[in-house]
């Protein structure tokens, strides 16, 4: 791919030679050979400050040590309820020092939710960001015999309020600072085992209440050691820190990778802020899940479409230029001279423009995971000039697994398995298996769903149906529970069609349905900011959300997309019908992940009136 990148900046430059087989251990050896340099930045006030490596190793010390004067056992369960921000890894690095476990909870969970997770993990004291977290863990707290402190990071508004189990990070510190043993914290340190337990990451719970998926110290060891090999990160990188740190991607990929390779790790002031901080930021490797890919592809679109007859062309004569490049060089062809020097006034005069605009002008290299993504949209960040690669891991694999490397990348494809990492294919069911290191010692308090999933001979059972190609790269189909089978007997793989589908500007999401069915539907979630804009462009009247969903204008406009996609498939292949889902979801609704996918079997079921009212139609 040297045609469109220099490959010599993923040359390995030296082996990461922090030593130590626990992620305390790595953190401190970090603390020792960096000192003074930048290693965390946050935004206050509107300025980007930061902690050097001694500055968050202190306020770690005084973390752990806190915990010490309260007692906290080694081996003892603490949760963590905030949104990504600085403090967030400074608890979680306290945390394991101190020889306890560290369990992450979505700060979009309800007070329910944050209940179930804290009792099954027994959790004995949590951090939480500010008063409205507060407000939950203290409506179940009666409910949650272990714990024993409750810990605030942002007290504001909280001044007159006062309870014997509450009290403020700057509080906890303040007493690690007084500990009449500081030594204590060598001893906990010391004692931390390669084989302990360090983290808690809980799965999504889609078809059931939430598994706690239990991480060792040399398992994360192992994968961040392996991803930072499979994918080279440098002392002088920039980073963003932005996607939830209690999922495991952002978790593994970006605070663990950061603290390995000594990367800047700047955290974002607000998922609102992202796009803003991003400019700021302009990192050097940036990983993201498909959603915010397709997000930054559909304000390019919106904008190019806004924009003057001349700009238009001039935008898409760079994007064909681009592509032509990009298809000569997945072909394994020469690219001539003449297009080389066509792409690069293109890249004058257009596409570095795109990039400073997203914010990427700086990156060596994107990453996308945790979702399939579009080969058409891939293409798409590969027209600008950037290696984009992508990635396979799920929560009980560390967020490890496979990637698609800078000099062979092949849209569709999920590369091969990283290094240490071992994958197969069930020859009976095309499941994926893997097996390695870096894998989960199984779900807390559940031996029998462990037992589902890892056999007897260690190999963890993804649920993924793949295939592997002669050159050993992966591609997953679908997952095991969602490959649809027509009343026809056809087996049909939704997500390529949906992936399809979430190309388009106007589409945030779909399910397509069909299985057992005389043909393929779809409920589709508008992305509200180009439907609205398309709406008020058109003259279209809405009052609110569910009004732009039902207007005959915006339903045309869809028609057109679903229409779009649909001449991309064999016939048995096209959605015939679709509905738009009428309510606004965010992260709190439970029909999406944390990672913002609507969940297939959930939507389903909710909206079966919906879906049947497709199929009356007929």
């Amino acid at each position: 791919m040297a045609a469109l990148w220099d490959l010599s900046a993923f040359e390995r430059k030296g082996e990461y030679r922090l030593a130590g087989q626990t992620i305390p251990a790595l953190f401190w050896a970090g603390v020792a050979a960096r000192g003074e340099r930048v290693f965390l930045r946050e935004k206050k006030l509107g300025i980007w400050q930061g902690w050097s490596w001694q500055a968050v190793g202190a306020a770690v010390r005084e973390i752990a040590l806190g915990l010490d004067s309260l007692d906290l056992p080694p081996r003892a369960v603490a949760a963590i309820l905030a949104n990504t921000r600085l403090e967030w890894l400074l608890a979680d690095l306290a945390i394991q020092s101190a020889g306890c476990v560290a369990n992450g909870i979505y700060p979009t969970d309800a007070p329910s939710q944050v209940q179930y997770l804290c009792a099954d993990s027994a959790a004995e004291m949590i951090f939480v960001e500010d008063d409205e977290q507060l407000d939950k863990v203290l409506e179940v707290r009666g409910q949650l015999p272990a714990l024993r402190w409750i810990v605030v990071f942002d007290p504001q508004g909280l001044e007159a309020f006062h309870d014997p189990m509450v009290l403020s990070l700057e509080a906890l510190r303040a007493r690690g600072r007084a500990h009449a043993q500081p030594q204590r914290f060598d001893e906990r340190l010391a004692a931390v085992q390669p084989e302990d337990l360090a983290i808690l990451v809980y799965t999504s719970g889609t078809t059931g209440k939430p598994k706690g998926a239990m991480h060792v110290q040399t398992g994360l060891v192992s994968a961040v050691r392996s991803a930072c090999a499979n994918l080279p990160q440098f002392d002088s990188d920039e980073r963003v820190c932005f996607l939830p740190l209690c999922h495991i991607a952002e978790r593994l990929i970006g605070a663990y990778s950061a603290l390995l390779s000594g990367a800047t790790l700047n955290f974002v002031e607000s998922p609102d802020t992202f796009a803003e901080n991003l400019r700021e930021v302009s990192p050097h490797v940036l990983f993201a899940v498909p959603r915010v890919w397709e997000k930054f592809y559909s304000a390019i679109s919106i904008a190019v479409a806004e924009a003057s007859t001349l700009q238009q062309r001039a935008y898409r004569w760079a994007i064909a230029t681009g592509q032509a490049v990009v298809q000569r060089v997945l072909g394994l062809q020469p690219v001539p001279i003449g297009l080389k020097l066509r792409f690069r006034l293109a890249d004058w005069l257009v596409l570095g423009n795109v990039r400073r605009t997203i914010g990427i002008e700086r990156a060596r290299v994107l990453v996308s995971g945790a979702a399939p993504i579009s080969p058409d949209l891939i293409r798409w960040y590969l027209a600008l000039g950037l290696p984009m690669l992508e990635g396979w891991g799920m929560t009980e694999t560390c967020a490890h697994g496979t990637l698609t490397l800078p000099d062979d990348i092949r849209p569709g494809t999920i590369g091969p398995p990283a290094p240490g990492v071992e994958m197969r294919i069930d020859p009976g069911t095309g499941e994926m298996l893997t097996r390695g290191p870096h894998l989960f010692r199984g779900y807390l308090n559940q031996p029998e769903k462990t037992a589902e999933v890892i056999d007897a001979e260690g190999w963890f059972h993804t649920g993924d149906v793949g295939r592997m190609d002669e050159q050993g790269h992966y591609r997953i189909t679908d997952r095991m529970k969602d490959i649809i089978i027509t009343a026809g007997g056809k087996n049909i793989t939704p997500s390529e069609i949906e992936n399809q589908l979430k190309f388009s500007p106007y589409i945030t999401d779909a399910v397509v349905i069909g299985d057992r069915r005389a043909y393929l539907t779809a409920l589709i979630m508008i992305d509200q900011d180009n439907v609205e804009r398309f709406a008020q462009e058109h003259d279209v009247p809405f009052s609110n959300y569910a009004s732009l969903t039902r207007a005959p204008q915006v339903l045309a406009l869809i028609q057109a997309e679903v229409e779009r996609v649909n001449q991309e498939f064999a016939r048995v292949e096209q959605v015939k019908a679709f509905r738009l889902l009428e309510t606004q979801l965010s992260a709190e609704d439970e029909e999406l992940t944390p990672t913002m996918k609507l969940k297939r079997s959930f939507v389903q079921k909710k909206y079966a009136d919906l879906i049947e009212s497709m199929y009356r139609a007929a």
